[in-house]
């Protein structure tokens, strides 16, 4: 069995971060030809989730750079490395004493929680108002959160000579792991998802692997918090788009996001 394992956004999505006709189309052969495939994401369940339903993502799906697997067919969510309560300290005072609001997540009885501050700048403003709103996330306040609740990341968006001074803090701490990227609300902003350093695609692919008996991985990706899953796969592609670090460690490069690279990729890889 090989198991093919999709990155969302700048991967399988095009740039309007949906799945295009002509990839859906291609999902669909796979499905009809018997080949296995999931998401292995950044996004939590709950932003993913419109997205992905009614394309035959039966099996079981990796979330938060492989904190939270949600298995569809019990319905039921798994936890790794989580952070604890001394990691979740050290984040958010680093963002609060740079001026930035730090984004809790956490899930609780299945259902998605942002804890956060009162937002600070009109990026994080945005954000509230335009994605978690869209999603239908519970927000509550910072002072909300309880010592037991189980956090699976803290996110945060702001300029990037301050989000990139964080990045390379949360990258030195002996117990934390941080990934960031453009963020879509405009080219001077940056986001970034603080993990537990345990926590990892390459380690949720692999209990995967052994869970669902795969001889062979397949995996697609992007971005950093793609290279650990790269590093163990028997095959891996990066699109054009892709960062440059990324393609070096990719088997090939590939069509970029918005010209349907992965959908094309695959027709010809699998004869569709």
């Amino acid at each position: 069995m090989q198991l093919i394992f999709f990155d969302l956004d700048g991967t399988l999505l095009n740039d309007a971060s949906e799945i295009s006709v002509f990839t859906r189309e291609t999902l669909y052969l796979l499905s009809e030809s018997n080949i296995a495939y999931t998401v292995a994401t950044g996004r939590s369940r709950l932003s993913a989730q419109a997205i992905i339903d009614g394309h035959d993502f039966g099996l079981p799906q990796i979330y938060n750079n492989g904190v939270t697997v949600w298995d569809p067919k019990i319905q039921q969510f798994t936890f790794e490395n989580l952070l604890n309560s001394t990691e979740i300290l050290t984040v958010i005072d680093t963002a609060v004493s740079q001026g930035i609001t730090p984004f809790v997540h956490a899930i609780e009885n299945h259902r998605h929680l942002i804890f956060h501050a009162t937002p600070r700048h009109d990026v994080e403003k945005e954000l509230i108002e335009k994605y978690f709103s869209g999603i239908k996330v519970r927000l509550l306040p910072l002072e909300a959160l309880s010592a037991n609740s189980q956090v699976t990341n803290i996110s945060m968006i702001g300029v990037a000579a301050t989000i990139n001074e964080m990045w390379r803090k949360f990258n030195t701490h002996e117990n934390l792991i941080a990934y960031s990227g453009a963020a879509l609300e405009g080219k001077q902003f940056v986001w970034m998802d603080v993990h537990n350093c345990r926590a990892s695609k390459g380690a949720a692919v692999t209990n995967l692997k052994n869970q669902l008996g795969a001889t062979s991985i397949m995996c697609f990706g992007d971005s950093d918090n793609d290279l650990s899953m790269f590093a163990l796969a028997d095959e891996s592609y990066a699109p054009e788009n892709a960062k440059a670090e990324i393609k070096n460690s990719a088997s090939a490069v590939i069509g970029s996001n918005h010209e349907d690279g992965i959908a094309h990729f695959l027709r010809e890889r699998f004869s569709l």
